[in-house]
């Protein structure tokens, strides 16, 4: 297995490091409701997905 013979210096590991960062998390609307949900999975707010309704994706504090 191969040992590093020299310490790397903070500006290589920083710069490598600089990539490192988070996304934010995208978003798309609701056909049904106009809610803003996370693409490819079901609308927290009225279930649906698809045009079809999932009831176990409802949310209880969106219900009213």
């Amino acid at each position: 297995m191969a040992v590093p013979k020299r310490k790397t210096s903070r500006s290589n590991t920083r710069s490598r490091r600089a990539n490192w960062k988070a996304e934010p998390v995208a978003l798309s609307t609701c056909p049904q409701c106009k809610a803003p949900t996370q693409p490819h999975q079901a609308c927290p707010s009225c279930g649906t997905y698809k045009g079809r309704h999932y009831a176990a994706a409802e949310r209880t504090e969106h219900q009213g």
